[in-house]
């Protein structure tokens, strides 16, 4: 059943009840085929056409400015959005929360011209982006990437590979950090990289256990240049500006997170209510039936991590610690929650006739990135422990 709600405007009501329309009428319709497709060509299944629907009725841009062509809605609403887009199909809903990432640099620290420049078209939904932080060596130390940018007269050339980017090949802009002195995590600039700029090439996508339709691969560097007008911030600002963004973003992944729990829930509960055996439905027995209120607890637990992060979010106050209970929450709920739904549709479960082995794979990797769990738990700590 759809996600007991307490939306703070009826406006944020009616963005819910659209989404969900969206969800029934293009997403589940869809889901099925596109990922069984791009299991085996992930760039010949991109769904594209989706992200367009969801621009075109606002749901992209939720969380920026109006004045820019954003939603102009708090980001209590806007996760919600996300997680409902989740329960319907979680590739699209990690896509809606990456194409946020990349427009957050230069909502937040672009220059008054910069935002009147790239945001119409970043918010519009005629865009997707891509967020190039990661490479093979630089994950979850962020400080040790190699991608560079060389400054060439008034402007700068890149040249490196980035990793594990959502869109790589499909974007229409790559927001990329690249390396502009030897200073360690204070020489990172960030800079917005238009994907027709020459010299900028795709590797083969990586072959995943799950998300088939979050077409995920290398964005190759070699010599791209870029205007001056290109770079977000100061230079040397892009260490500040990266995990000030990954702080929303984990937000973006807790809430998806939670709408895949939340669908796994919802099979396993119908399943339990119709499946007969011995004369009585699954459900009726005790041990299933607190199986499932396990998992009912483990998803409102979620939800409301996220949405206590947002709400302090919204209001201007200090949410790092909170956004990295929330992704560390959500996403081992989902782990949790979709391996009890297989077990309640028992051996049904395990087949690809039900959609939970699904939802179990694309789980899995929730608790690695943005930041992996481990990763989480030591933000955590460092807030709570005396420096």
């Amino acid at each position: 059943m759809p996600a007991t709600r307490l939306m703070p405007t009826e406006i944020s009501q009616d963005l819910i009840d659209l989404t969900r329309d969206i969800c029934d009428r293009t997403l589940r319709p869809a889901v099925d085929d596109i990922e069984a497709r791009a299991a085996s060509d992930p760039h010949a299944a991109f769904p594209r056409d989706v992200f367009t629907t969801l621009g075109k009725a606002g749901l992209l841009s939720l969380p920026y400015p109006e004045e820019h062509g954003g939603g102009g809605q708090p980001y209590e609403v806007y996760l919600q959005v996300v997680e409902e887009i989740a329960s319907a199909w979680m590739s699209v809903a990690v896509g809606t929360s990456v194409h946020a990432l990349t427009c957050f640099p230069v909502a937040t620290y672009g220059a008054t011209d910069m935002q009147a420049a790239l945001l119409p078209g970043m918010l519009s939904g005629d865009q997707l982006g891509a967020y190039g932080l990661s490479e093979q060596q630089a994950g979850s130390d962020v400080a040790s990437m190699t991608t560079r940018a060389t400054r060439s007269g008034d402007g700068w050339v890149l040249k490196g590979r980035k990793a594990w980017i959502s869109h790589a090949g499909h974007a229409d802009y790559y927001t990329t950090f690249a390396r502009t002195s030897d200073d360690g995590g204070r020489g990172l600039s960030c800079f917005i990289v238009p994907a027709d700029s020459p010299g900028l090439s795709f590797g083969t996508p990586e072959r995943k256990m799950g998300l088939h339709g979050d077409t995920v691969g290398e964005v190759i560097f070699d010599g791209v240049e870029v205007g001056g007008d290109r770079l977000v911030g100061e230079v040397g600002q892009g260490m500040a500006i990266a995990l000030s963004a990954l702080d929303a973003g984990r937000l973006g992944i807790a809430a998806g997170s939670t709408g895949l729990a939340q669908a796994a829930l919802d099979a396993a509960a119908t399943y339990a209510g119709e499946r007969v055996q011995f004369g009585r439905t699954i459900g009726s027995n005790q041990g299933l039936a607190f199986l499932l209120a396990d998992m009912e607890a483990a998803v409102t637990s979620a939800r409301a991590t996220y949405l206590h992060a947002a709400r302090l979010k919204d209001a201007g106050r200090p949410f790092s610690k909170e956004a990295a209970v929330a992704k560390l929450v959500a996403t081992d709920a989902a782990m949790r929650v979709t391996t009890d739904a297989i077990q309640v549709l028992g051996g049904a479960g395990y087949t690809q006739d039900f959609p939970v082995e699904r939802w179990f794979r694309e789980a899995k990797v929730t608790q690695i990135f943005e930041g992996t769990n481990q990763i989480q738990r030591l933000v955590i700590s460092r807030h709570l422990l005396p420096r």
